[in-house]
């Protein structure tokens, strides 16, 4: 039951209170964004969503324009804190986490929860194996399982496995112990970034 009516409820909630947050942020980051290379402060991306279907996935951009695609060795996207494609502020708000924040407009539009499987690349729906399809049962989180105990610590089919124990164990309880893990995840900023032999897959 919680995975319907009741979790859709908790999203809206949490995401109507936090939306001023997201409009204040979007009034402070947005203009040093643009400014450092005149590009547009939203990394609007193609993700899988509930069922398969795609969706529009809204970031702050921490990227320069036009940064080519690298990828880690399992076929996930790279994530290093000395990776030369960040900007200066793209440094800061993905380590901060900042850069998720605008993800709260998916939640109140229906493509994201505030907590669930991180979304993959639409691409990725072919490399799925055996069960590893029922991680798009649910809708998918700005946070989750793996963001909350593992960040960027463990390979991509790991992470699947992961999202799977979760949709088994969803409940309310487990969302909030998700988020509050989360907060104090991104207080203490543990695992932010992959470590640099993980890129080439080693």
């Amino acid at each position: 039951m919680y995975k319907n009516f009741f979790k859709r409820l908790f999203d809206l909630v949490i995401s109507l209170i936090c939306l001023p947050i997201v409009l204040l942020l979007i009034l402070i980051v947005g203009p040093i964004i643009y400014f450092q290379d005149k590009g547009n402060i939203f990394y609007n991306a193609e993700r899988l969503g509930k069922d398969g279907q795609l969706f529009k996935m809204y970031k702050f951009r921490s990227m320069k324009l036009n940064a080519p695609d690298i990828r880690n060795a399992d076929g996930s996207t790279y994530n290093g804190e000395d990776d030369p494609r960040l900007t200066p502020i793209g440094k800061f708000i993905r380590k901060a986490s900042i850069d998720e924040i605008p993800q709260l407009l998916n939640v109140l539009l229906g493509d994201m929860s505030l907590v669930g499987p991180r979304p993959d690349l639409p691409e990725h729906k072919e490399q799925y194996s055996g069960n590893e399809i029922r991680k798009l049962e649910v809708r998918p989180g700005i946070t989750g399982y793996n963001q909350a105990y593992f960040r960027n610590t463990i390979p991509w089919k790991e992470r699947i496995k992961n999202d799977i124990y979760y949709i088994d164990h969803l409940t309310l309880w487990m969302d909030m112990k998700v988020v509050l893990k989360t907060v104090l995840s991104i207080i203490s900023r543990e695992s932010v970034f992959i470590a640099n032999e993980e890129k080439n897959g080693k």
